[in-house]
């Protein structure tokens, strides 16, 4: 199977889940550049990015086109990963391969099990600043350290901490990513990496598209099945990668 052919099927699937599940779909990204198209972690955590910002950006506007998207507050609590995003997306690039594969491996477990075993879909009803900032700028970090947009981590935030129901949580999450996935590119630009263009392009058109068709699967599917299922299959993909780094 060629490269072109690979990056087509994984950016497809990154798609639909980023735009079924409002994220997930850079945890599946960054080890598909890594195990399947020969990337090294820190070519394939600025990959994830590219692939994610673009991806999400156009996931946004079919959510917000639907009214499911809280800009004031997403933006809000973007703004307090910025900062988070920067220094962390800056500091990777000087960390060890090995690290960084160990580091995603442990995230991306911890996302499925964070799937399999969701919170409760109502919101609180009350928000709360300080813990709504913290988690913001959790998120920030570990976008900017790992590659991953973060919507795994975003959308129980948004509807434990600041009361946002479930599908106006998918929505928001989708702008947060973007805001955070931007801010980390911002901190590796100009380090010199170079990325093989003739994959990320296709991967991240594919993406793009497999995004659209996420969303109308999302109205036709029941979410809780699309979710465990990729839950599953991200549980697999992190122990293999810990599996790897270890032995």
């Amino acid at each position: 199977m060629t490269a072109l052919i690979l990056a087509l099927v994984a950016g497809a699937v990154v798609g639909l889940a980023l735009g079924g599940l409002g994220g997930g779909g850079s945890v599946l990204a960054v080890p598909a550049l890594i195990y399947l198209l020969a990337f090294t972690p820190a070519q394939a955590t600025t990959a994830g990015l590219i692939i994610v910002t673009l991806t999400s950006v156009t996931a946004l506007t079919g959510h917000a086109r639907d009214g499911n998207v809280a800009w004031g507050t997403g933006a809000l609590f973007a703004a307090a990963g910025i900062v988070p995003a920067v220094v962390a997306g800056a500091a990777a690039g000087h960390l060890p391969q090995a690290l960084l594969t160990a580091a995603f491996a442990v995230v991306a477990a911890l996302a499925a099990l964070r799937m399999l075993r969701p919170a409760s879909t109502e919101a609180s009803g009350q928000v709360r600043p300080a813990k709504a900032g913290a988690a913001g700028a959790g998120l920030g970090a570990v976008t900017g350290f790992l590659g991953v947009g973060g919507g795994f981590l975003a959308v129980p935030a948004l509807v434990s901490v600041l009361s946002l129901p479930m599908r106006r949580a998918v929505g928001t999450s989708l702008l947060v990513i973007t805001i955070n996935s931007l801010a980390a590119l911002t901190a590796r630009a100009g380090t010199g990496m170079h990325l093989d263009w003739a994959v990320v392009a296709p991967f991240t058109a594919a993406a793009i598209l497999g995004a659209w068709d996420g969303k109308r699967l999302s109205k036709k599917v029941k979410g809780t099945v699309l979710q465990r299922l990729f839950a599953c299959v991200l549980l697999a993909v992190a122990v293999l990668m810990l599996v790897d780094v270890l032995v």
